[in-house]
């Protein structure tokens, strides 16, 4: 029998083509190889290949994250796209009895895929979603985290990636990226993994060159409260908070 997890993706995956979310045409077009095509899926996870792919840094980071969210997570936590490795199996088991773990992802086959990887038994909800149109109210969520995924994304989705995250973050929530940073010139990775990624991932050298903030929205709704870099420099793990709106008061009658 299929676990709830598979019923749920397999309840999205037979709704109406057209209440789907069309998959990008960069998506399609520049990473069919690693998430869209069936080989691809079954070629990629596996862990000791995530882990190669990221210079043997795939435990290292994902630690990283559950170590900061600690070992009780109360509410709602919402991960912005399928992680190929353990990484959400793992941040499942962190879940408070009465919390709750949403994963979404613009792609069904990936979604499947994570059904399989998760535990029964646990507070878990898949979506078919598009992570530049978040089809969550304001202030849903007590964290969010995007792993990896910015770097797959061109600048103007990127953009609306990071303000709809912060967007379904609650006051005091927090937002946690980890993803490519610049790497220090001193890291001779800097030069020989930007050529090979500038083939296959079109997008990443971004990452390489600027910092995350150039793509946040303008505004002073979220503070850093921590900025973690790792391997050289050639990752990092980015903490922001939302923060607390204003009260306006209304003006005292005369």
């Amino acid at each position: 029998m299929k676990n709830s997890y598979e019923q749920t993706v397999a309840a999205s995956c037979a709704a109406v083509a057209k209440t789907l979310p069309d998959v990008p045409q960069y998506l399609q077009a520049n990473y069919w190889w690693a998430y869209i095509h069936p080989h691809a899926v079954t070629f990629f996870e596996r862990q000791w290949l995530v882990n190669l792919i990221l210079w043997g840094n795939y435990k290292r980071l994902c630690n990283a994250v559950l170590n900061d969210y600690g070992h009780n997570l109360m509410g709602r936590t919402l991960q912005i796209a399928c992680a190929y490795g353990d990484l959400t199996p793992r941040l499942a088991q962190r879940v408070a009895p009465d919390g709750l773990l949403e994963i979404v992802d613009i792609l069904p086959i990936q979604l499947e895929n994570l059904s399989g990887k998760l535990p029964d038994g646990l507070p878990i909800k898949l979506h078919c979603m598009d992570s530049a149109e978040l089809a969550f109210p304001d202030a849903s969520f007590d964290r969010a985290l995007l792993f990896f995924l910015l770097h797959e994304q061109p600048q103007e989705v990127r953009e609306r990636t990071l303000a709809e995250a912060l967007r379904v973050v609650r006051p005091r929530g927090t937002l946690t990226i980890v993803d490519y940073a610049p790497a220090s010139r001193l890291n001779p990775l800097r030069y020989f993994w930007m050529p090979v990624l500038d083939r296959l991932e079109p997008f990443a050298r971004d990452l390489f060159t600027e910092e995350i903030g150039a793509w946040l929205p303008k505004c002073d709704g979220f503070v850093t409260v921590s900025d973690q870099r790792f391997f050289g420099g050639m990752y990092q793990m980015l903490t922001l908070k939302v923060a607390e709106k204003e009260k306006t008061g209304m003006p005292a009658s005369n």
